[in-house]
């Protein structure tokens, strides 16, 4: 049975994600269709990236991820259809591809949109590319082949003998602030050695809890969360409202760093000792 996920930056207020579905089943009967989220950020692309990546890997090969991220942000005449590790992807071609992958996939065509002024009439083009899809079994036959598109890499840790320096990837609805810091890349840094994580100016934890549960109501702590990332918060408090962390801002130029305080609130360091 043919499965496709929806993900966008769009929201649910207005009648286009409604329309895309009736698209789709008008279209592909008998499709199931599953919601991820649409609301994404248009601008935040590493962010987009950190909570699609992390809902999407749950779903079983073969499925067609529809993610469409700032679908206008580039003059654009086509949509990206892309296969890897054996899920399909459909995106924009403004480097949100290469963002939430972390590569550029080897399997890449084109679904062509000439013409198509607005995101419905986009999406009956990319629906109809679908339904070759499904009914052919191959890529070619819902597009033409390219190797050239835009790219964007996610952000890695900074890394020193002896400290790591990530930013701030995501802060959830209770304010609890996730940080681009995997468990490997720190066990692997750490190499067994005791550590003081950082934040703002001049607070630290110094020991990683289990979950939430594990440390007393009002106290800091820091965990690696299911995603795998390094997440530190205040146990039934607001982690970034208390403390005036922020995301990290992807547009904001490096230049602006050594004279710029809001870096000191982006960023998390950990130090091992």
């Amino acid at each position: 049975m043919p499965l496709i996920t929806l993900t966008s930056d769009i929201g649910q207020e207005d009648f286009i994600i409604g329309a895309v579905k009736g698209q789709i089943l008008s279209t592909i009967p008998g499709c199931v269709i599953a919601d991820i989220t649409h609301y994404l950020s248009s601008k935040n692309y590493q962010q987009g990236a950190y909570i699609f990546n992390n809902a999407a890997k749950y779903y079983p090969a073969g499925t067609v991820h529809v993610v469409m991220v700032n679908a206008f942000q580039f003059p654009s005449d086509h949509l990206l259809f892309a296969q890897y590790n054996g899920h399909y992807f459909i995106t924009p071609d403004n480097g949100f591809l290469t963002m939430m992958l972390g590569l550029k996939p080897k399997e890449i065509v084109r679904i062509d949109c000439k013409g198509a002024g607005t995101f419905i009439q986009m999406t009956e083009r990319m629906v109809e590319a679908i339904a070759y899809f499904f009914a052919s079994g191959t890529l070619e036959e819902a597009g033409e082949k390219t190797d050239t598109i835009q790219e964007i890499y996610p952000m890695q840790p900074t890394l020193g003998p002896d400290w790591m320096e990530g930013q701030i990837l995501f802060i959830d609805q209770f304010e609890n602030v996730v940080v681009n810091i995997r468990k490997e890349e720190f066990d692997f840094h750490a190499k067994g050695r005791s550590f003081k994580i950082v934040f703002t100016r001049n607070e630290t934890i110094e020991v990683l809890s289990q979950n939430y549960g594990s440390v007393p109501v009002a106290d800091k702590m820091a965990w690696f969360n299911s995603a795998g990332y390094l997440e530190i918060a205040v146990r039934g408090g607001n982690m970034a409202g208390l403390f005036g962390l922020s995301k990290y801002d992807e547009n904001q130029s490096s230049k602006q760093r050594p004279n710029d305080n809001k870096w000191f609130f982006q960023m998390v360091r950990v130090f091992f000792e």
